[in-house]
């Protein structure tokens, strides 16, 4: 019955797939068309030479990025990198605040999980800093740090880690009274309590938590990067646009897509390694 229906969403989804795409690519070339024959003997005479269309079909992006991927990691100058050099650095620094994020709001979270004196002590702060933009932080950042590779790791550390923090700190207050009240029984120290049964019980929530920091974290390295400038898949797209190079800013957007969806679904399976039923 799951295999039926498995394959009947493969089916549905590839129909759709292919309806989009021949819908995009007969509605550009109509689009080419009727902007050519509207093209004026004055604009002929000055030279202003034929419109393009506002959007490049389907098959000059599709050519476009199997071009693109055939050789990700070039090199040729500041302007000039890869695709895959340019998604290389914006992973790189989406990792390394994420990481950093997770370092201090899952500790944190234990702490105002188990302890409700934290908790109150803690969420005025929360709900203040929570709200803000991360980008908002970005001027702050590069007038402090005055390194754009720091200040866009530091966004992603404000941005990723408000969802951990508050998903650790949801999931240790959840935790059922009887397994602690069964761990004092046994003797075991607050430490051992922790990691023996807090922490698998919460880890669920937890993971959950890091699934949407990644998400949050990977839309907002796009903004910062192309505010800061230098590399970076936010770069990229920037640069494509002033360079009006519509294909390749749709090949970008499209290769966002996919590493966000890689992104989540390393953390989805992390999250069904650590999922329980009662």
């Amino acid at each position: 019955m799951l295999k039926s229906v498995n394959l009947k969403a493969t089916l549905v989804s590839l129909a759709l797939l292919i309806v989009l795409l021949g819908s995009w690519e007969l509605g550009t070339y109509s689009a080419n068309s009727s902007m050519s024959r509207e093209l004026t003997e004055y604009e002929m005479l000055m030279g202003l030479g034929a419109p393009t269309a506002a959007v490049p079909p389907p098959s000059q992006i599709i050519a476009l990025g199997i071009a693109e991927l055939s050789n990700p990691f070039y090199d040729a100058g500041p302007n000039d990198k890869g695709i895959g050099v340019q998604l290389a650095h914006s992973v790189y620094r989406v990792l390394v605040g994420f990481a950093l994020a997770a370092v201090i709001a899952i500790p944190l979270g234990f702490v105002i999980g188990m302890s409700p004196m934290m908790y109150k002590a803690l969420n005025p702060y929360i709900q203040v800093l929570r709200p803000i933009s991360p980008l908002a932080w970005m001027p702050l950042a590069l007038f402090i740090i005055q390194d754009s590779e720091l200040s866009a790791i530091f966004v992603i550390f404000i941005c990723s880690i408000w969802p951990m923090l508050l998903n650790t700190a949801f999931g240790v207050a959840s935790v059922r009274k009887d397994w602690i009240n069964v761990a004092k029984t046994h003797q075991l120290s607050p430490v051992q309590t922790a990691f023996q049964v807090v922490l698998p019980a919460a880890a669920p929530t937890i993971l959950t938590g890091m699934r949407i920091s990644i998400g949050i974290a990977w839309l907002v390295i796009v903004a910062a990067e192309m505010l800061v400038g230098g590399t970076g898949i936010g770069y990229y797209v920037w640069n494509e646009w002033n360079n009006l190079d519509l294909a390749r800013v749709i090949f970008s957007i499209f290769m966002i897509g996919v590493i966000g969806m890689i992104l989540d679904m390393i953390l989805a399976a992390g999250a069904r390694m650590v999922a329980y039923q009662e």
